[in-house]
């Protein structure tokens, strides 16, 4: 590991630390890409039922998340703080996501939709175990400005790659969505869910946590809660991240709808989506070099409206487009695709310093649990508003031709709103305190403060 001191990391670090992600986009993609669209083509559930189930699930990370991320700020253990959670839920973590896939023998509508509320309510308990100390070892591992956003990208690369696999390979293994290809998509599931789980261990082994963020004495509770709503850098690059992020559920939750009915290109799924996500991929080095130069929420700022200006133009396609010109603009998609995953996430550390410099207490399991909080809670409204307003306007499972006002909501959702979304995180970015400059003079005064604790009196 990388010398703790001067903030540096060695790339194995980097590596292993990173590879943790894989899981998490692993199923997440799969969850936002494939859960809905099983459920109505596969299932045979109605999209207003979708909603509930889906609905139903994510009410409980309401509790779950702040919950674990207090216990885990309080957890002292030879391993850490963090780092216990990642070893003995990594399991738990694949196991409950196969449960998603399953298409049980059950009668009715009602008892289907049922029986996926409560697995998606197992699996969120289950992912959140892990995903919670896994985000909040990134202010641990270095406090420096620009190693974050090369820590953010190893992470991201990682992150993009697995969502490539997640929307490709399934594909691959079922066809077609279509019911009788559920024992396929169970497969998929299992195989994906066991995937997930492994890169946790290599977390677990190839990181360590810093001495005295585990010694500090654990926070209370009501002093957590009061330090998250009183930080301004922390409030504004929340809103940053989960408007960007809304936006690419949205986006995640509706291409496969927008991809099979309104360009016809079912088919073509699997290069459509590898083109966006190697497009992120090589640009990842593309946004750590810039957020050097200039400042992370510059290039947040340049690399997000690019991407809004895109999805705009792509959404305007139809059955006629050339296939070329489609996968021209999903590159270009890709391009700020990237942008939106690694910069938001190497922003939000940043607040953990700021925290400390005027509480003088580290309670990253705290801070990580408000932002996936806010995330869950506003995608748990907002897609199943989705889904309300898809079933609303029409839209009818493998139905060749939909209505009208099908095509025009699927169009809607993936790119107006998305738009409006991301021109939301733009101006909490515009808005955002911490430069360079101001973070390095903080980080100073915490590195001299810590050091004059270490030193006896004289």
């Amino acid at each position: 590991m990388g010398d703790l001191a001067s903030n540096k990391l060695s790339w194995k670090t980097k590596l292993a630390y990173g590879s943790g992600d894989t899981g998490f986009s692993l199923t997440g993609t799969l969850i936002g890409a494939y859960l809905a669209i099983f459920l109505t083509d596969v299932v045979g559930l109605a999209p207003g039922l979708v909603a509930a189930a889906i609905y139903i699930g994510r009410t409980w990370d309401f509790i779950n998340d702040p919950m674990i991320g207090w216990i885990s700020d309080r957890t002292r253990t030879r391993w850490g703080r963090r780092r216990p959670f990642l070893l003995f839920g990594a399991l738990p973590f694949g196991l409950a996501f196969i449960l998603l896939w399953w298409r049980p023998p059950l009668a009715t509508a009602a008892a289907l939709t049922a029986y996926y509320a409560l697995a998606y309510l197992v699996f969120d308990t289950a992912s959140t175990f892990v995903a919670m100390p896994y985000l909040a070892l990134t202010p641990e591992l270095s406090a420096d400005y620009d190693e974050r956003t090369s820590l953010t990208t190893y992470r991201m690369f990682f992150s993009i790659f697995a969502s490539l696999l997640a929307f490709t390979v399934p594909l691959l293994i079922i066809g077609t969505l279509r019911p009788e290809n559920a024992s396929r998509v169970l497969a998929t599931g299992a195989l994906f869910g066991l995937a997930s789980a492994a890169p946790l261990f290599w977390v677990f082994a190839g990181t360590r946590e810093r001495k005295e963020y585990s010694s500090a004495a654990p926070p209370r509770l009501r002093d957590s809660w009061k330090s998250v709503v009183s930080n301004r850098p922390f409030r504004l690059g929340l809103g940053l991240y989960v408007f960007t992020w809304i936006a690419v559920d949205l986006v995640q939750a509706i291409i496969l709808y927008f991809l099979k009915y309104c360009v016809r290109r079912e088919a073509q799924q699997d290069l459509i989506m590898g083109s966006i996500f190697v497009s992120a991929i090589l640009s990842l080095p593309l946004w750590n070099l810039l957020a050097r130069r200039w400042d992370k929420r510059v290039a947040f700022i340049v690399g997000v409206s690019f991407w809004t200006a895109v999805q705009l133009v792509i959404v305007t396609l139809g059955p006629s487009t050339p296939l070329a010109i489609l996968l021209v603009l999903c590159v270009l998609a890709g391009i700020g695709v990237g942008a939106a995953h690694v910069l938001p996430w190497s922003i939000l550390p940043d607040a953990v310093e700021y925290n400390e410099y005027t509480t003088g207490v580290r309670q990253e399991g705290t801070f990580y649990s408000v932002v996936t909080l806010a995330q869950k809670v506003a995608s748990s409204v907002a897609i199943p508003l989705c889904l309300l307003l898809l079933q609303a306007s029409g839209y009818r499972p493998n139905l060749a031709e939909q209505p009208l006002s099908a095509y025009l909501v699927i169009r809607l959702l993936m790119g107006v709103l998305p738009g409006l979304l991301l021109a939301l995180g733009t101006l909490c970015a515009a808005r955002y305190p911490l430069r360079r400059k101001e973070y390095a003079r903080i980080l100073a005064f915490l590195e001299q403060k810590r050091l004059s604790e270490r030193e006896p009196p004289s």
